[in-house]
């Protein structure tokens, strides 16, 4: 079985190194993001609507084949177990079923959340839960993870993103990296960079 996953993260100041793994990401990865025109006001029947244009538009054909659903799709809480869990009256069918409608039809599925205690909209993060998600986007068939840097105090940028990265691993799922490096103050000299990383074949 191939699995991969993709890791788009923003990072703070200071990584400043770009490294390409051979053999991937020849070209850039394309598709739609949800959140600059939709923010956090997203559910499961705009996602299929999204689809579908992209499909009859002729846009998936051109290559645009990932969509990703960004900050606002987690209920405000996880579950009793600690596990990151889909609003249920905006997505009703939960992940795995969108992740299915969207691999039925061609594209590849994305996802998006935070590096801190919580993601920028205020709902749950990924800080102290890393493998732990991974096994959960691994269960609902993610192809490309959004990883964002919101909340993270005095948290060190490599040291949190190689954990999402060895636990994506972990979990069947090698990643490819695209780090842009960023802070809430633009304009400080903060240094932009990307990483690609290969994704392992299982």
């Amino acid at each position: 079985m191939r699995q991969r996953i993709w890791i788009a993260c923003i990072l703070v100041a200071g990584l400043s190194f770009a490294q390409k793994f051979e053999g991937l990401a020849m070209t850039p990865p394309m598709g739609w993001n949800s959140w600059n025109t939709f923010e956090t006001h997203i559910d499961e029947a705009l996602i299929k609507e999204t689809a579908e244009a992209l499909i009859e538009s002729g846009m998936q054909d051109a290559g645009y084949k990932y969509i990703v659903i960004d900050d606002g799709w987690e209920a405000m809480s996880r579950d009793s177990l600690g596990n990151l869990i889909p609003d249920p009256s905006r997505f009703p069918w939960g992940m795995k079923a969108l992740g299915d409608y969207l691999h039925d039809r061609g594209f590849k599925f994305g996802i998006h959340n935070c590096a801190g205690n919580t993601t920028c909209s205020g709902y749950p993060g990924g800080r102290g839960h890393e493998f732990q998600d991974a096994r959960t986007y691994a269960s609902w068939g993610v192809d490309y993870l959004k990883y964002d840097w919101c909340d993270h105090g005095t948290a060190d940028a490599r040291e949190t993103y190689r954990t999402m990265r060895d636990a994506l691993y972990t979990a069947g799922l090698w990643c490819s990296a695209c780090v842009n490096g960023a802070t809430t103050s633009p304009g400080n000299g903060v240094k932009r960079s990307v990483i690609y990383g290969e994704p392992r074949v299982m």
